[in-house]
């Protein structure tokens, strides 16, 4: 495979010569009217060819997205996406006719001179002003829903903290009094396997699972940590993600919009999901249903890609019986 690498940059490295060549002959060398002509051609073809592309990835490489938000918030990242993806797709179609039509329509010809034009300062100032203006429309957009998922002023916030280490998640509820007990790595010892003060006396009622479960409709304030290096907590679906830092506390919140149910019913989610067994069946591997999913989204070591935690969305009630299940701190480690 190395020998097929240095092959390829070889033959890379000699064609460039080769050009380079080739473009250096060129001196003196005066194109003509049938050249300029044939480029121009060329050029239109080439236009055809890159909006037949672009319609294509559009309308059939778009199971590829995310369905729809599963969280309240992520609604305007969504809108935000929308907005940019129009704003850059209307100007990329406009100017991409401009300059291979341009190419083609002031393609050189003997019996025509180029015209000098200095400058426009009405020109500058539009293609200057204007895209600051929707520069400034985005962003404030952007921080405005930045601010919307880090608001955690929600007293009722059902309060989370997700634990990361190579290569696995762990996480903690906060319990009846919904206030987590202190963490640190270095009360980590034997079962304790998320560094918890078991002195503290808000860690008594705290609740450690490998398995995040999360009423539907209701606000969750997330906390991350890190045990060893820099992980990231991303919740593709919920359009939510944030870095665990060592040594310090991180943290975002919001609200799940559909149960796990309600999403594997939804019309992308199943196209999708159809689409994945059609792979599996092929390969005859098992059946693949959907799920929400904590990923991992930095490259923290060799086993990067096993760092997933299942999350079920369910309703309040069913959310009540599980979370009642669930055995405390305080009987488990003491």
């Amino acid at each position: 495979m190395l020998a097929l690498f240095y092959i390829f940059i070889g033959v890379a490295i000699g064609v460039s010569f080769w050009q380079i060549t080739r473009i250096m002959n060129f001196r003196g060398v005066i194109a003509t009217d049938e050249d300029n002509t044939k480029q121009g051609r060329n050029a239109l073809l080439f236009m055809a060819f890159l909006y037949a592309m672009m319609i294509y990835c559009l309308i059939y490489m778009n199971v590829i997205m995310l369905p729809e938000s599963a969280s309240i918030e992520g609604e305007h990242d969504d809108n935000l996406f929308n907005i940019t993806f129009i704003l850059i797709g209307v100007v990329q179609f406009a100017m991409q006719f401009l300059i291979f039509y341009f190419t083609y329509k002031y393609k050189g010809n003997k019996d025509r001179k180029a015209k000098f034009y200095a400058d426009s300062h009405k020109l500058e100032l539009i293609w200057t002003v204007t895209p600051a203006i929707v520069l400034v429309v985005l962003i404030g957009y952007g921080l405005w829903q930045w601010n919307n998922i880090m608001d955690l002023s929600d007293d009722d916030a059902i309060v989370i903290e997700v634990y990361s280490q190579q290569f696995r998640w762990e996480a903690r509820y906060a319990g009846e009094d919904n206030t987590l007990g202190r963490g640190n790595v270095n009360f980590i010892q034997g079962i304790n396997t998320m560094g918890v003060d078991m002195n503290d006396k808000n860690a008594q009622d705290d609740k450690q699972v490998t398995e995040l479960y999360l009423p539907k409709g209701k606000k969750i304030h997330f906390k991350f940590r890190s045990q060893d290096v820099l992980h990231s907590a991303y919740m593709p679906h919920f359009r939510a993600q944030m870095n665990c830092v060592p040594g310090m506390v991180t943290e975002f919140g919001f609200t799940p919009k559909f149960t796990t149910d309600e999403m594997r019913q939804q019309s992308e989610v199943v196209a999708k999901t159809a689409g994945i067994n059609k792979i599996r069946k092929a390969k005859g591997e098992d059946v693949y249903q959907f799920d929400y999913l904590l990923l991992c989204n930095k490259i923290c070591g060799a086993s990067h890609y096993s760092m997933q935690m299942k999350i079920t969305v369910v309703e309040q009630d069913e959310y009540d019986k599980w979370i009642s299940e669930q055995p405390t701190l305080a009987t488990v480690i003491q």
